[in-house]
């Protein structure tokens, strides 16, 4: 039976992009993106909100320009799968788990102001991933 794993976010960036390279030279960035939904109280008629903050790895040429283009505060769009990975903690020796978007393409959202080049955004896709 086939299967699905696909994920769609539009949210803000949490921090600026962190970019690394592999020793073979491959390109990785992790972001932070914050994804809200808004929602009114049946019981008080307050409006409320609630903020999930998400985890999303690029790879190869998609990290790199995520690196150089992406901001703290910049509205993107990400379409990826969810990877889940096991890793244990340095102190305790637990097994912890992680929970990653591994973005294959991202949309940079807003004016051109909100990208500082007045260049217009742009799509991008990769499917160079691992």
């Amino acid at each position: 039976m086939a299967s699905v794993n696909k994920v769609i976010l539009v949210g803000n960036l949490g921090r600026d992009p962190e970019v690394r390279y592999s020793p073979d030279g491959a390109a990785m960035c992790n972001i932070t993106i914050a994804t809200s939904s808004n929602w009114k109280d049946k019981n008080t008629g307050e409006r409320r909100e609630e903020t999930e903050w998400h985890r999303v790895t690029f790879y190869g040429r998609l990290a790199e320009i995520a690196g150089e283009y992406l901001k703290k505060g910049r509205s993107v769009y990400i379409e990826g799968r969810i990877k889940t990975r096991k890793w244990q903690d340095k102190d305790t020796g637990q097994d912890r788990y992680s929970t990653d978007i591994i973005a294959d393409q991202m949309q940079m959202l807003g004016g051109r102001d909100s990208m500082g080049m007045g260049a217009d955004d742009g799509g991008f896709g990769d499917s160079s991933y691992s």
